[in-house]
């Protein structure tokens, strides 16, 4: 299956630099990438025009403004013709060769719709919680959830048609609508990693301060979404986050309505939830 890749980039070049690296690692992974950059103001798309060179690399478009990522994604993947989209972020560095699992994956199974790389660590992951929700589709497994995060992930360009551009930058919410629609979504298993740059127990993070915690308003989602206030916030969220891709049930009917907001008021009101999912 032909494998079209959309790699957007926004300042931050000492990121670009790492992410782009690890998705050129493996010379024998086939894919077209095209790399957005929405109107970088660091270096970035001099950097892009003096030092990347991959026969992989179809087109880099220099962006006159930045109309942000989902934007981005609709131009590209609506001018598709590859067979399986997919969407990576210059925060994140994927596992050489997590094309050709995905996209094998995608082949074998017609009724998947995003699946993506882990974008946590190792030692997030605990299989006794998570047990539940992996699930064998043929030779396959995934473990399902709703949605997945934005960024090492393939889709098929057929169900993007079907469902057709995302809106309102609300990506997590494309996901639910697809397994509203009877898709299924999650990460594969055993699971391929991602790292994200940007977690705050990445070793290439720099927001370590509250400087840099404001500085980064412009370039992170979750500052701009305000789902966090400060440092403290953001590792809550961070394990919130976890607790519910390990704990919380994959049916997409969950998280939708009445149940949606009973779980909205119970996550900010205490600390941590151990759900009765997680006790067994």
């Amino acid at each position: 299956m032909t494998i079209d890749l959309v790699f957007i980039t926004y300042n931050r070049l000492h990121y670009t630099k790492l992410a782009l690296a690890s998705v050129l690692a493996d010379p024998e992974e086939e894919f077209s990438l095209t790399i957005w950059d929405n109107a970088s103001t660091d270096g970035t798309s001099e950097y892009l025009k003096k030092n990347i060179n991959d026969h992989r690399i179809t087109n880099i478009v220099y962006s006159k403004v930045n109309i942000g990522q989902t934007a981005a994604v609709n131009e590209v993947w609506s001018k598709s013709k590859g067979d399986l989209l997919g969407k990576l972020d210059n925060d994140c560095l994927v596992t050489p060769g997590w094309t050709r699992t995905i996209a094998q994956a995608h082949k074998d199974f017609d009724n998947f719709g995003v699946v993506a790389c882990w974008h946590f660590f190792p030692e997030d992951f605990n299989y006794q919680l998570a047990r539940h929700k992996i699930q064998q589709f043929g030779q396959h497994r995934i473990l399902q959830h709703p949605w997945t995060c934005g960024t090492g992930l393939l889709i098929k360009r057929e169900t993007y048609r079907k469902l057709g551009p995302i809106q309102n930058n609300a990506t997590t919410q494309y996901w639910l609508n697809m397994a509203l629609a009877g898709y299924i979504n999650g990460f594969y298993y055993p699971l391929i990693y991602q790292e994200h740059m940007d977690d705050p127990k990445s070793k290439y993070c720099r927001i370590i301060d509250e400087e840099s915690f404001d500085s980064a308003v412009s370039t992170t989602v979750g500052l701009q979404a305000g789902r966090y206030k400060d440092l403290k916030g953001r590792l809550q969220w961070r394990e919130e986050i976890v607790r519910n891709l390990l704990c919380d049930p994959h049916d997409p009917h969950y998280y939708i309505g009445w149940r949606s907001k009973l779980r909205s008021i119970k996550t900010w009101t205490r600390k941590y939830i151990t759900s009765s999912i997680c006790k067994k």
